[in-house]
């Protein structure tokens, strides 16, 4: 049985948002990390909510 730390998930994919790449978290628990690990680092991002999840798009200055 593989397991997944879901900080680690999200620790992954803000550095896909710092680097101006969508992501996306298809659990809440995932989407939560992300989203208070946005704020800490002060990123502008969009968050489309879905049924199937949450992506994370970066806004970018010339926005």
């Amino acid at each position: 049985m593989l397991v997944i730390n879901r900080k680690h998930l999200a620790k992954a994919k803000l550095e896909q948002l710092k680097n101006g790449y969508s992501a996306f978290a298809d659990s809440s628990e995932v989407a939560g990390h992300l989203e208070r690990e946005i704020k800490k680092h002060n990123l502008r991002v969009h968050i489309d909510r879905t049924p199937l999840g949450s992506w994370f798009i970066p806004i970018k200055d010339d926005e």
